[in-house]
């Protein structure tokens, strides 16, 4: 499982239907989160991906030092399923997508993120699982980590 994160100063997603915009997810001060599922990813994992996306302290203090994590800082998070974390560019131009996990899962894990999420952060926002989406964003730093399972878990 990866995590895109990004610490936004405020960030929205909107929902492509047609020629129909229509915004499903806005927040301010916070975490806008890509989320990548593969294969054998389970919902241990995500437990563990989710405690340390809520203990990263990168909001700064009163002294300006990366040191407070989301919940002091009561932060917003918008979660967004990314299928294309798991890129696969080795080989020639076109990226294979063979590692992302299959929708049935992928989807089952992004909803129990996004429950467990709402269990510690009074505003978790979402897109919408497959649906073709365009996200906003004012990043704030810029801040940007990649958690991958494969390295933490």
């Amino acid at each position: 499982m990866k995590f895109l994160i990004q610490r936004v100063r405020r960030a929205e997603v909107n929902v492509i239907t047609g020629s129909t915009e229509k915004i499903v997810g806005k927040i301010d001060n916070g975490f806008l989160v890509f989320v990548g599922v593969k294969n054998n990813d389970t919902k241990e994992i995500a437990d563990k991906m989710i405690k340390k996306l809520l203990g990263l302290r990168i909001f700064a203090d009163s002294d300006g030092k990366s040191n407070l994590d989301i919940k002091t800082v009561d932060g917003a998070l918008l979660i967004i399923s990314q299928f294309t974390l798991y890129a696969d560019c080795k080989k020639g131009n076109r990226p294979s997508f063979i590692n992302a996990g299959a929708p049935d899962l992928a989807n089952e894990l992004y909803e129990y993120i996004i429950t467990e999420c709402t269990k510690e952060i009074s505003i978790v926002e979402s897109g919408v699982f497959g649906a073709a989406m365009k996200i906003s964003l004012v990043n704030e730093g810029p801040f940007t980590i990649l958690l991958d399972s494969d390295e933490i878990c």
